[in-house]
């Protein structure tokens, strides 16, 4: 906005001097002869045109002179740190593509290595289960052996006591059996001996 300015009040320069110059040529017109002053005012004019011309082009040289140099130099900076930032986001773009290649060409391996690994743990959950089924199954026989043989205790003592009972009874019967009045009297008198001291 300012350079605006600048060239436009040396527009405005130039144009003004130009009436003024146009004047004092008119007014030398009229002192001298036509024929003399018309080569003179064409010599005049076209001397004023290039003034006019050397004028604006040294304001305008002067002002691109001076403005230019800092503007040409930002933008170049700026071209230069947008290249800077192209290269390296291309860098960063180039290093991320070289990484997608490498993890796709891994790829296969990693499959592989996946599949391996999972096999092994297949291999080793079967087992862990085959050792805990065993182990299972080795509980559950030593409780049914300990269950039957708790059984079998319980069995023989009963079958003891029904022994017993059954020996008492047929005991019981024989002495009955036996018994006669006599006996009994006897029995009786040889326990009264026997508490006697």
């Amino acid at each position: 906005m300012r350079r605006l300015a600048i060239v436009t009040v040396a527009l405005g320069l130039t144009f003004t001097c130009r009436p003024a110059l146009a004047q004092e040529h008119e007014a030398g017109q009229q002192k001298a002869g036509v024929e003399k002053e018309q080569g003179f005012a064409e010599k005049h004019e076209l001397a004023l045109k290039w003034a006019n011309f050397l004028l604006l082009a040294g304001l305008l040289g002067y002002f691109i002179g001076k403005n230019a140099g800092p503007f040409f130099a930002a933008r170049s900076a700026g071209i230069r740190h947008d290249m800077d930032e192209s290269l390296r986001q291309r860098e960063q773009a180039e290093a991320k593509a070289a990484d997608v290649d490498r993890r796709l060409a891994n790829l296969e391996e990693d499959i592989a290595a996946l599949r391996g690994h999972s096999e092994s743990e297949a291999h080793a959950e079967t087992d862990r289960m085959a050792q805990h089924t065993v182990a299972e199954i080795g509980k559950i026989q030593a409780h049914a052996e300990r269950e039957i043989a708790s059984a079998g205790k319980a069995a023989r003592m009963a079958l003891k006591r029904y022994s017993a009972e059954l020996a008492m009874g047929l005991a019981e019967q024989k002495v009955r059996a036996r018994m006669t009045p006599d006996t009994e009297d006897g029995l009786v008198q040889g326990f009264v001996r026997n508490l006697q001291p």
